[in-house]
């Protein structure tokens, strides 16, 4: 069995991480393969600059899901580069009738305003690095977990959940955690039902990815001494971006990963 994923790419890591993690594509590829325990799966990961080069697919290149990255912008920019990024994530469940959405972060975000929804400041509050996300029912049954640790480096939100989509899960600093949207909204749904999952965390990042994104922040002044203190107190808590959603997306993909 293959997979083949078109990931939307909307930044490039800051040079300490590339140099020792390289860049997105790298990343994620490590997030699917670390979290893929049956090794005879194949997967392809095809990289697209939907920043510099605003690339995109053609529709006859057929992808099992699209995945959109963070990014270190802000999802509300009235940019070209974001429009067309929102209107090609709109158009996919058209164009691309059999592929998965998968939202990460700046994704989530992206997918919250395609789908009719908006994204906006959280009045200035961040999330960094490990994050406990209270989860809904359907977040719980998706997840397996009674609650999420994920890391975070945000300080914009998607408020509210857009019609057509179920929450996941919360915090106190971000209601909107996650969303999920099903291909069908009637009968009982297993996971490979669902069209387009969402975290507002990074399941792809590590201890020392954010460290070395905190560190750079805290250096340019982006983030303040208490926010960086409060990091240090959570950045050995459990991790659940490989052992709990990066199998969650295989088994969506109709991949059991255990």
């Amino acid at each position: 069995m293959s997979k083949s994923l078109g990931l939307l790419i909307c930044d490039t890591p800051i040079p300490s991480v590339v140099s020792s993690h390289g860049d997105y594509r790298n990343i994620f590829s490590t997030l699917l393969a670390s979290s893929l325990s049956d090794k005879s799966i194949e997967f392809a990961v095809d990289p697209y600059d939907a920043v510099k080069k605003q690339e995109y697919p053609s529709e006859d290149k057929q992808y099992d899901a699209f995945m959109i990255t963070g990014s270190a912008a802000s999802a509300y920019e009235n940019l070209e580069w974001i429009n067309r990024l929102i209107a090609f994530v709109a158009s996919i469940p058209d164009k691309y009738p059999k592929a998965k959405i998968f939202g990460i972060c700046f994704g989530h975000q992206i997918v919250g305003r395609a789908f009719g929804g908006e994204c906006v400041p959280n009045g200035g509050r961040w999330e960094v690095g490990i994050t406990e996300v209270d989860l809904t029912d359907v977040g719980r049954e998706i997840f397996g977990v009674q609650n999420l640790n994920i890391h975070q480096m945000h300080r914009d939100h998607v408020p509210a959940v857009p019609a057509g989509f179920t929450l996941l899960g919360s915090t106190p600093v971000a209601y909107n955690q996650g969303m999920v949207q099903y291909a069908s909204e009637e009968g009982r749904h297993g996971l490979t039902d669902i069209r387009i999952l969402t975290v507002q965390g990074h399941p792809e990042f590590t201890k020392p990815i954010v460290n070395a994104i905190v560190e750079a922040r805290s250096k340019s002044g982006v983030i303040g001494e208490s926010i960086v203190e409060d990091y240090r107190k959570r950045e050995d808590w459990r991790n659940d971006g490989v052992s709990v959603i990066g199998r969650v997306f295989w088994k969506i993909l109709g991949v059991d990963s255990r």
